[in-house]
């Protein structure tokens, strides 16, 4: 009998799960993968709770980031704003209208198009894929897609923005190369660079360029991989599990009338034929969403140690490696000082920024359905934290 019980439990060890209600966990040196009933790897909330503030240093810093915001945003700005530390957070504002015509109010729960900051969370997706073992960094993009003209780029290469593709809201607008009255999806980007012959901008990872289309063929993979639509696939693993109530990812059929205006100055700005396509942008959220979506990267069991330290290295070195591009997030590295890790985002009028201080555990979201450059401003709050060389509120710009 005591063999037997041996055996059984080497047998479990070799399979590295354990069965958890309708849930897997997969064990790894670094945590647990909790992988749902379909076999999805989820994000799961930050288990143990981080540092408490003293609410001495609390006070000190909300004085001087509201001090900030209304030096830089005004009432006639449309602004969602939020500073957090260890998850807790320090200062938050709402301004402005989600829909001026109805006088609806941008309030804390308030979904707002966060444009390119959809990045960061379909990067999460593809990793969390890849740590499960579904997707390997280096695999074509052409096992998944088999229709994907491009047969040197790979999956890596679209998280890093080294695919050498053109920017599909350039390609679809010219030489009447798609109907504009139609519109695009996903998989008719696909469509377009076979049947118009669509070359390369430049050849696959020789340079970094910065290109939407990338993360739109992410979106793809998810699809194919999960057997979900991406709208879904995000629901499932990352949305729900982590209590993220007021985010989703924008489908036309579902939600054209239902979501936040977007404008530029007093104008309201249209609905066009690329609103359709989601993994590069379409993702409406409210900062304290975010902050739930930020927090939970620090679990142990969100990556394994060594895709971790990818996911923060810099391929494109911009500007003599002062600028970065990582794995669905940008940095800026100084010969002094922590890195700086962000992501910014506009899209119509809509504009995003998320910023993450990983060493002091900061982390700031600001999000803005009026037009507007003021939301990349907010670097200027990292000194208030850490070592961060940047141009204060009341220091005058370079």
């Amino acid at each position: 009998m005591k063999k037997r019980i041996i055996l059984y439990s080497i047998l479990l060890a070799s399979l590295g799960t354990a069965i958890v209600g309708c849930s897997k966990e997969k064990k790894t040196a670094d945590g647990v993968i909790k992988i749902n009933k379909s076999g999805l790897p989820v994000l799961q909330p930050l288990q143990k709770d981080m540092p408490k503030l003293t609410s001495n240093y609390c006070n000190d810093k909300k004085s001087r980031i509201d001090s900030y915001f209304h030096k830089v945003w005004n009432k006639e700005d449309n602004v969602s704003f939020l500073v957090a530390q260890n998850g807790q957070i320090l200062y938050e504002n709402y301004n402005g209208f989600a829909n001026r015509s109805k006088k609806e109010l941008i309030t804390a729960d308030t979904p707002l198009h966060i444009a390119s900051v959809s990045k960061v969370v379909t990067a999460t997706a593809v990793l969390m894929l890849i740590d499960a073992g579904k997707i390997k960094l280096e695999q074509k993009v052409t096992e998944f897609l088999p229709s994907f003209p491009y047969p040197d780029v790979t999956v890596l290469t679209l998280l890093n923005h080294r695919s050498g593709m053109k920017n599909y809201a350039y390609f679809t607008y010219e030489d009447g190369n798609w109907d504009r009255k139609k519109e695009l999806t996903n998989q008719d980007i696909i469509t377009v660079m076979n049947e118009k012959h669509i070359p390369l901008e430049s050849k696959t990872d020789t340079r970094f360029g910065y290109c939407n289309t990338n993360y739109a063929m992410l979106a793809l993979i998810i699809e194919k991989v999960t057997g979900l639509k991406y709208p879904v696939a995000m629901q499932e693993m990352i949305f729900k599990p982590l209590g993220m109530t007021h985010t989703f990812v924008y489908e036309t059929v579902k939600h054209l009338g239902k979501v936040s205006l977007t404008y530029k100055g007093n104008m309201d700005l249209a609905v066009e034929y690329l609103d359709g396509v989601y993994g590069d942008k379409n993702i409406y959220s409210t900062p304290r969403d975010l902050l739930k979506f930020d927090v939970a990267r620090y679990a142990p069991s969100y990556l394994n140690l060594e895709l971790l330290k990818k996911v923060y290295h810099g391929y494109s070195n911009e500007k003599k490696g002062k600028r970065n591009y990582g794995l669905g997030i940008r940095m800026l590295e100084f010969e002094k000082g922590e890195p700086f890790y962000y992501h910014n985002g506009w899209w119509h009028g809509n504009t995003s920024c998320y910023i993450n201080l990983k060493k002091e555990k900061v982390t700031m979201f600001v999000i803005s359905n009026k037009y507007t450059h003021k939301t990349y401003k907010t670097k200027q709050l990292a000194p208030l934290f850490g070592d961060y060389p940047f141009k204060t509120i009341d220091e005058k710009e370079e």
